[in-house]
């Protein structure tokens, strides 16, 4: 009898990294750090009526692939049935062999519902009848795909202007996830796009309960709400600029800036890169002082596709990657910060793989004891997070940083049954170093290599973040 495709030694190549993940990686539980789970629906422990609605609902990645593969809109974020989308999914599934979407699919219906059968039009009924009667049973709910997961912690993606309700009904219900905050600002520098700008000032106002405007409100405002996320258990920032530039405002300028937009008025493209400079600088300031970690997305270029943007909304698979310079700017913002001895530990993601060894040996310059690996090469993000990506990364970090004191990975998803995405990276990260073991390129000491794999799984993230109340395994 054939083996099915997801078994229990996928993508282990050698006996020493089936030993290191089935003996080491496999059980130790996820902390997920950075993912956009809503924390909406994790303190409601939201429900799907079926495979459609948790698969497709929102995620991009899969709309890209139906697209690529001639499926209509109809199909993918229009108005046909819960079943006529997944049928189209179904039926596009054996032409996205090689692409990640096929091998995290088969993985998760593997690992949630017990279904080994590949998906295709032949078994795309028996799938769907079967995978949603599971979903009606206790248990088949946001929360309860966290448990089964083995999740002990995540870190979802917030807004400063955010009264973190939900957070606060998460911890009220006593859930035993650990679920935290993170500070994700991007919004209160964005005034290039001026309407949205000031809609998002006035939320935030209402939020901290004060008129914003002038510069120095938006800063007290800003600080005000730092201190209120670390109140409710954050432990980290996170930054998404399309590059990081050299050019910063005076507090003036920043000023006039400010007002002039406050004001309706339009500002430039360099005038906005210099105001979100300055901004995320006192925002990383903050950071430092409250003992956070912060990490840098950079390189997205976002709405490549006006018709379909105004057809179906942002954040709907028509991002792609940046080329812009990035090195100097910052090299000069890290130097900037670490001559103020404001420098957080830092986690660098680039979305264009030609920057991982730039990064790597950008760390270098500004790592800094007592802190193992205070400057971290962040996962392999987006569109590199897949076999050859992960590679690619991990090669990069071993030969320019330290492998060992890497914090491992993380979902970015929306999605809860995601998690998955965990085990894949712990697969590639077993087979990388099982590899080198056989080939006599590492030592043969797979109790040493395992501690290291425990380490990367889960252990360096508990400490490097210093997240509170996690046991270390």
């Amino acid at each position: 009898m054939n083996k099915p495709f997801i078994h229990d030694d996928w993508l282990l190549d050698t006996d020493a990294a089936r030993e290191l993940y089935h003996g080491h990686a496999a059980a130790m539980p996820v902390l997920d750090y950075h993912c956009h789970l809503s924390p909406r629906e994790i303190a409601e422990d939201r429900r799907w009526d079926n495979l459609a609605q948790l698969w497709l609902g929102g995620d991009h990645y899969k709309w890209r692939a139906l697209r690529s593969n001639g499926v209509d809109e109809r199909l993918v974020t229009g108005g046909a049935s819960d079943w006529e989308k997944f049928e189209a999914f179904a039926a596009s599934m054996p032409y996205f062999l090689r692409n990640p979407i096929y091998d995290w699919s088969h993985l998760e219906l593997a690992r949630y519902f017990g279904v080994y059968d590949l998906l295709s039009p032949k078994t795309a009924a028996s799938i769907w009848e079967n995978v949603n009667a599971q979903l009606a049973q206790v248990g088949a709910s946001a929360r309860g795909f966290m448990r089964k997961a083995n999740v002990r912690l995540v870190c979802t993606t917030d807004d400063p202007a955010d009264t973190l309700e939900h957070h606060a009904a998460i911890r009220a219900s006593g859930f035993e996830i650990k679920v935290l905050p993170t500070w994700r600002p991007d919004k209160a520098w964005a005034l290039h796009k001026t309407a949205a700008w000031n809609a998002w000032q006035d939320r935030l106002a209402a939020t901290v309960e004060m008129d914003i405007r002038t510069y120095d409100d938006l800063l007290a405002a800003l600080k005000k709400q730092h201190d209120f996320f670390a109140s409710m258990g954050c432990r980290l920032s996170d930054y998404g600029p399309e590059t990081v530039g050299p050019e910063t405002a005076t507090h003036g300028e920043a000023r006039a800036l400010f007002a002039r937009a406050r004001d309706g008025g339009t500002v430039d493209a360099a005038e906005a890169s210099a105001f979100r400079n300055t901004v995320m600088l006192e925002s990383m300031r903050m950071d430092a002082a409250a003992d956070w970690a912060m990490q840098i997305h950079y390189g997205a270029m976002r709405d490549n596709n006006t018709r379909m943007l105004q057809a179906v909304g942002p954040d709907t698979g028509f991002d792609s990657m940046g080329d812009r310079p990035v090195a100097r700017g910052l090299s000069r913002l890290l130097d900037r910060l670490d001559a103020e001895d404001a420098l957080p530990r830092t986690l660098l993601y680039t979305l264009n793989p030609r920057d991982n060894e730039m990064l790597g040996a950008m760390l270098g310059n500004f790592q800094r004891g007592p802190v193992p690996g205070k400057m971290q090469l962040g996962a392999a993000w987006w569109f590199n997070d897949h076999l050859d990506g992960m590679t690619r990364h991990l090669e990069a970090l071993s030969g320019l940083g330290l492998l060992s004191r890497f914090v491992g990975m993380l979902t970015d998803s929306r999605s809860f049954v995601s998690y998955p995405r965990h085990e894949y990276f712990r697969r590639i990260l077993c087979n990388l170093l099982g590899r080198d073991i056989a080939s006599g390129r590492l030592p043969d000491d797979r109790t040493w290599v395992g501690e290291l794999v425990r380490d990367i799984s889960c252990r360096n993230a508990a400490r490097w973040f210093k997240f509170d109340g996690i046991a270390e395994v």
